[in-house]
């Protein structure tokens, strides 16, 4: 098992390698993204035996039966921007869970070419509890969306324009859990996310939102500084 000062090692050895060591493969993964990888990647090795994905688009990043020692429960690690929305993949398979699990965030501040740890939140997130972020949204209304999202009658604009009139009508405008249609020349998806401040609200109501130069997850502390400069922006407008 690996502890807080192997992680360092795990980050020289990407470097040199010139790869990511987890989670999907390499070719998929930008320089920007390494962070996430690497939050991921720790997680796994010091409190999940090291655990590797058998096939990269299973349910969870870490099944129930993995997970011995905090609640016995599948695992979903994430790490967002400090202050931004939590993503959370794929709206219709958040949708659709409807069992317990833990939910790991890591939110991190950009400190020049590093990506540094500022606060981790390990929450057990339990069915009714995820159900009430959807409010009113049926899976039929997300179904809706999605295919307006991928009509392949719509252009990018088209189909960007109509999805986010329909975004912004209620059930979805009403919900806290927010629908975000990623559209572009290269994709069509349906994601979700959570508000900075709903994550906090509505799953660790009793965790600190703040800052702090030592986060710890289960009683460890978390490596705080990556090698990941921060994400560049094309001209192009981007989806809201």
């Amino acid at each position: 098992m690996l502890n807080r000062w192997s992680f360092p090692l795990l980050v020289a050895l990407t470097l040199v390698a010139g790869r990511s060591l987890v989670a999907k493969p390499p070719e998929t993964r930008q320089e920007v993204q390494r962070h996430g990888v690497l939050f991921e990647e720790w997680i796994r090795a010091t409190f999940f035996g090291g655990y590797r994905p058998a096939d990269y688009t299973q349910r969870w990043d870490i099944p129930a039966d993995v997970n011995t020692n905090h609640g016995g429960v599948p695992v979903n690690p994430k790490a967002a921007k400090f202050g931004t929305p939590v993503d959370l993949g794929d709206a219709l398979r958040q949708f659709d869970i409807a069992e317990p699990f833990l939910l790991i965030v890591g939110f991190w501040k950009q400190d020049g070419a590093v990506k540094r740890f500022v606060n981790v939140q390990a929450v057990q997130v339990e069915p009714d509890q995820w159900r009430r972020l959807w409010g009113t949204v049926s899976r039929a209304d997300l179904e809706r969306l999605d295919a307006v999202i991928k009509d392949p009658a719509s252009d990018v604009l088209a189909a960007r324009k109509a999805a986010q009139a329909l975004k912004r009508q209620s059930p979805f405008r009403d919900a806290v859990m927010q629908v975000n249609p990623k559209i572009d020349a290269h994709q069509r998806r349906l994601q979700c996310s959570l508000r900075f401040a709903d994550f906090f609200a509505h799953l660790a109501p009793n965790a600190s939102r703040d800052a702090t130069a030592q986060p710890e997850l289960f009683g460890v502390a978390v490596p705080t500084g990556l090698a990941s400069p921060p994400r560049s922006f094309r001209s192009a407008k981007s989806n809201p």
